[in-house]
């Protein structure tokens, strides 16, 4: 099997509030200072990066950073949802707040062009409602819909992938699960928007990642993935393996045998532990997780599957995670 290639948010490296820190978990990170952090975990070679880039930082800068530690953008994520688009970047019932929004990724695209980046990754998660009867879902649905469909036509020669997450910030995110999100795809009958899919995402909204990412692969929208854990009742975006270790494993064997090939990405906050180390060991669970694949005995496991039994499917999978973790 080839060698997979790692990348990360930049987010990873960023510091953190929230609303009981509200002062931090530590000092305000410049879009550089992520970026030589990033470098220090040794296996990364993508990088997400938010935009705009912090205050003071210029695209040259960024060229600069990323070529002197051999790191490419992978994609670029636009920031359509701080304060100025609470109530949404596509469905704000505001006009302007719309255009603004616009114009946000319309020039998150240009750089896209620029650093030679896969994707523009959008993650409206200012976009949905909070109460019943707040909205009108159709015109909701509508505004989604046109909103991502213009911006896929205002550049035929770029990728935008949509990450979806069922809730938070709002209570309520429009574009919320693998169905929903390749069904407003199919709607907007364009060429150039896939999806991202975020394995925490899927967790949190009660879809098998693996599931997903079979679903999304089968409609040729799986344009890229995010990997990380949580609990299933929050977004925690804690450490790739720390909890769902199973089904991990199950959504790699799955980009596996549909031949997905693409950047294993890390999208995790480590708001109180250290940001390089908390990566590092994340690939370095990764790594064993791609040498499982590689020992797992297909043939016994598609047998197992074929007749659905579940003991003979599980002892497959232990045979190679336990082999490959060395016990």
């Amino acid at each position: 099997m080839t060698e997979p290639e790692f990348g990360a948010g930049l987010w990873n490296f960023a510091a953190y509030l929230d609303r009981y820190a509200t002062d931090g978990y530590g000092p305000a990170r410049s879009t550089l200072e992520q970026i030589e952090l990033a470098a220090e975990v040794g296996d990364i070679r993508w990088v997400d990066l938010n935009f705009p880039f912090t205050e003071g930082v210029s695209l040259a800068d960024v060229k600069g950073a990323l070529a002197a530690h051999d790191i490419k953008a992978i994609g670029i994520t636009p920031d359509i949802y701080l304060r100025e688009h609470a109530m949404g970047a596509f469905t704000n019932p505001d006009p302007a707040k719309r255009s603004s929004a616009m114009d946000i990724m319309n020039a998150a695209a240009d750089v896209v062009r620029d650093l030679g980046a896969n994707y523009v990754k959008i993650w409206p998660g200012q976009d949905g409602f909070d109460y019943p009867f707040q909205v009108n879902y159709r015109e909701l649905n509508r505004l989604a819909v046109e909103g991502m469909r213009d911006l896929a036509n205002n550049h035929p020669d770029l990728k935008f992938v949509i990450e979806y997450k069922p809730r938070e910030p709002r209570t309520h995110m429009f574009w919320s699960s693998a169905p929903k999100t390749i069904l407003g795809i199919q709607k907007m009958g364009v060429d150039n928007v896939g999806v991202l899919l975020d394995f925490g995402h899927a967790l949190f909204g009660g879809e098998p990642p693996a599931e997903a990412a079979q679903m999304l692969i089968d409609e040729g929208l799986l344009w890229g993935m995010d990997v990380n854990d949580n609990y299933r009742g929050w977004d925690d975006d804690m450490m790739v393996g720390s909890i769902h270790l199973v089904e991990i494993f199950e959504y790699f064997h799955v980009l596996k045998i549909n031949g997905w090939e693409g950047v294993w990405n890390l999208d995790q906050f480590p708001f109180r532990e250290d940001a390089v180390e908390n990566a590092k060991l994340s690939i370095r669970f990764l790594r064993a997780i791609h040498r499982a694949l590689g020992t797992l005995d297909s043939d016994a496991l598609a047998a197992a599957q074929a007749k659905q039994d579940a003991l003979g499917a599980q002892r497959v999978v232990q045979d190679a995670l336990l082999s490959s973790m060395g016990a």
